[in-house]
């Protein structure tokens, strides 16, 4: 069952120290206007605290932070908290830190042990660095959600008591066989029947520390990796991006005209059945553009299918435009435009709405005006997608052009258009929703339909002089709206990239969403330029950064522009899921001793993460090193050539530091030679050193299956 999540009272148990007036119970009390008004500490010397009691245990779901009207030095830039049933054991449940501004944050709180809830009695809040170097810590309101009910709680409690008497025996298991203490092992476990940890890694130590059986080692670790058993460990890893300049290949016939010209503005969409990628008009700097062109990934050649879509029937040059391709049905759709103030007369506001035919070539006006047939105004800088199962299109967000009589009767403030559907069989337009509080309408942002949940992932973007970081879904089945975030909670759902420059795509088979940031369109927040990419997980609501390159100015552009991208707007991004490959082109790279100048650079970016293969092979480079090691000890002859060998057989060669570690193996062999050969071994003698090789192969498995990582003695205090 699940229980309404409400405010939680607590007091103030204890303290590290306070300075003056500025004591502990001020942050019960919220009071942004009133500086003397929080808890100040009389010191940064660690360890500084604050420790709440709560009336009762409690599933703590969140903790709320007040600040001062203003920005404050003695703000906590980075902080602990930790939660337990008593004050002197408590675990982490987060770890974070909080703006330099005024306005109140939220924090999710740990509250889960293998998914189920535990309580806490005791919260500690410790500060480790404030906003203002050598400053004390302040903190001026804290506010706790959760549960306290006595109907949620108590099977809680009774989980985690049990819990926590499981683990007591199993840290005894772990310490027992640690030190190999046998026959004390062996009894516990037959008494309690509590198991230390997954069967298959009880026969690995069985093999690697008790019997060196090293090649039985070996076929068991196959065998985990053949039974996937090394999937979650590989999926846990940070992807490694990988960018390289696709440079086409010419076509001798043309060698002119063989590829697309500088651009912003411009639309790409791709077909990821034939491997086709489209580019649409866009604005060189100086006009605008009608040319459309096709990229054959598999032959790596641009080819121009229209020098001017107007001419052959199709839309007017144009840019700020969107564009999707249905790969099934070989259909290209094109919606909205932008124009200059000048060019901005009633009568030339009507919102044209094109197919293009790619088997037969042709332009298909489907309307001059979307919205006469109940669907958008003429809009630019929104976003649009295809659902090709239903043969439907949902076109959401972007301004929409008005005559300048009308925005001079209106005022200054733009007009957002809402969501909207496109029955393509049917040629009908359907308003899903105006422009709300519930769905805030936006330009510059980004909107990704995934195929297998029927959702849409709507984030960032921009709303009049607001930049957005709110992140949502929208159910085109039900019409169901869900908050992923507010944009207010620092709890690893807020949109980290986002702004009005990023590019977003989606790979429904990995269920995870890129987003690639890049310049600014503002001017003011060009301070910190930068690429960078996130990868977002949808089963795990978390964001990740792949990478992050600060610009450092001309001597950054000289560098990277052959490297990978520079920081740019208004270029394009498209994804192919089945190769996992992403691909840019052009765009304005913002240099303002250069206002005209657009890129026409072409981008690939790989991410990959470590193989099942690269796994098995480090884990048997792990196992032969110890061998080899062993070996040196008692018959260096035999240990040379094990080394030159079956160790050099696994070695990464193209890893510099692998590369490194396995020439200094040799060394062992020179030192042995210098001492009295050892010969007898007791079985104590290796045994600790094949114990932490176990830990480190243990490592790569899920931890449901592992024993625990804390350590008995490291429960044992002094005092």
């Amino acid at each position: 069952f699940k229980m309404a999540v409400h405010v939680l009272k607590y007091s103030v148990h204890k303290s590290s120290s306070f300075s003056a007036s500025y004591v502990p119970d001020n942050i019960t009390v919220n009071k942004p206007t009133d500086q003397s008004s929080r808890w100040s500490s009389d010191s940064n010397n660690p360890p500084q605290y604050l420790t709440l009691k709560l009336e009762s245990p409690t599933i703590c779901h969140s903790i709320t932070f007040g600040k001062y009207e203003k920005t404050h030095v003695c703000n906590l830039k980075k902080f602990k908290i930790y939660g337990g049933l008593n004050d002197e054991n408590m675990i982490e449940i987060l770890d974070s830190g909080l703006k330099n501004d005024h306005t109140a944050e939220t924090f999710y709180l740990k509250h889960q042990i293998d998914n189920n809830d535990f309580p806490c009695k005791y919260i500690k809040i410790v500060p480790i660095q404030s906003w203002g170097p050598s400053f004390n810590f302040s903190i001026w309101y804290v506010e706790l959600s959760g549960v306290d009910s006595t109907q949620a709680v108590a099977p809680c409690m009774n989980w985690y008591n049990t819990y926590r008497e499981r683990e007591a025996i199993r840290l005894c298991l772990k310490h027992f066989r640690q030190h190999h203490y046998i026959e004390a092992y062996e009894a516990l476990k037959k008494k309690t029947k509590v198991s230390l940890e997954h069967e298959v890694l009880t026969d690995l130590h069985t093999e690697l520390v008790l019997n060196s059986d090293f090649d039985a080692c070996e076929q068991l670790i196959e065998k985990a990796c053949d039974d996937g058993l090394f999937d979650h460990y590989i999926s846990q890893q940070d992807y490694k991006p990988k960018w390289s300049s696709v440079e086409p290949v010419t076509k001798r016939e043309n060698q002119n005209d063989f590829r697309p010209g500088m651009r912003g503005g411009h639309q790409m969409c791709i077909d990821t059945q034939s491997d086709i990628i489209y580019l649409y008009g866009g604005w060189d700097g100086n006009k605008d553009l009608a040319d459309l062109w096709e990229y054959s990934i598999s032959t790596q050649t641009w080819t121009c299918l229209c020098k001017n879509t107007q001419e052959e029937g199709g839309p007017s040059a144009r840019s700020c435009h969107k564009m999707v391709v249905d790969y099934e049905r070989k259909q290209i759709f094109t919606l909205g435009r932008y124009l200059d103030n000048s060019l901005r007369a009633a009568d030339n506001l009507k919102s044209d709405f094109y197919m293009y035919d790619v088997e037969t070539a042709k332009w298909t006006l489907i309307t001059n005006d979307t919205g006469a047939m109940g669907g958008p105004q003429l809009i630019f800088d929104h976003q649009m997608v295809l659902d090709v199962e239903k043969h439907t299109i949902f076109v959401f967000g972007g301004r929409v052009l008005t005559s300048n009589a009308a925005e001079a009767e209106r005022g200054s403030d733009p007009t957002f258009s809402g969501l909207y559907s496109y029955h393509i069989p049917t040629n009908t337009w359907t308003k899903l929703k105006d422009d709300c509080q519930e769905l805030r309408s936006r330009i510059g942002h980004s909107m990704l339909f995934h195929t297998r949940s029927r959702q849409l992932y709507i984030f960032a973007g921009q709303r009049s002089k607001d930049y957005l970081n709110d992140f949502f879904t929208y159910d085109v089945d039900t019409g169901a709206i869900n908050i992923l975030s507010d944009g207010t909670k620092r709890d690893g759902t807020c949109v980290p990239a986002a702004g009005f420059t990023q590019r977003a795509t989606i790979d429904p088979d990995l269920n995870e969403i890129h987003v690639l940031s890049g310049l600014s369109k503002d001017k003011d927040k060009r301070d910190n330029v930068k690429n960078s990419f996130w990868v977002y997980d949808i089963a795990k609501n978390k964001w990740s950064c792949i990478y992050k390159n600060e610009n450092t100015g001309h001597q950054y552009w000289n560098k990277m522009q052959h490297i990978e991208p520079v920081p740019r707007f208004a270029h394009q991004l498209v994804y192919d899921y089945i190769h996992k490959v992403h691909y840019l082109f052009g765009g304005n790279p913002g240099k303002d001793s250069l206002p005209k100048m657009r890129l026409d650079d072409f981008w690939a970016l790989q991410l990959s993460r470590p193989s099942t293969y690269h796994l098995l092979r480090r884990c048997k480079y792990l196992i032969r090193r110890h061998r080899y090691q062993e070996m040196a000890m008692t018959q260096p002859i035999q240990a040379l050539e094990y080394l030159q060998t079956s160790l050099t057989d696994v070695v990464d060669h193209d890893d510099p530091n692998e590369i490194k570690e396995f020439q200094l193996l040799t060394s062992t062999l020179f030192k042995n030679a210098t001492e009295e050969p050892v010969l007898e071994t007791d079985v104590n003698l290796n045994y600790k050193s094949r114990s932490k090789l176990f830990d480190s192969l243990v490592s790569f498995f899920p931890d449901h299956m592992t024993q625990p990582q804390g350590n008995l003695i490291d429960l044992i205090t002094l005092g």
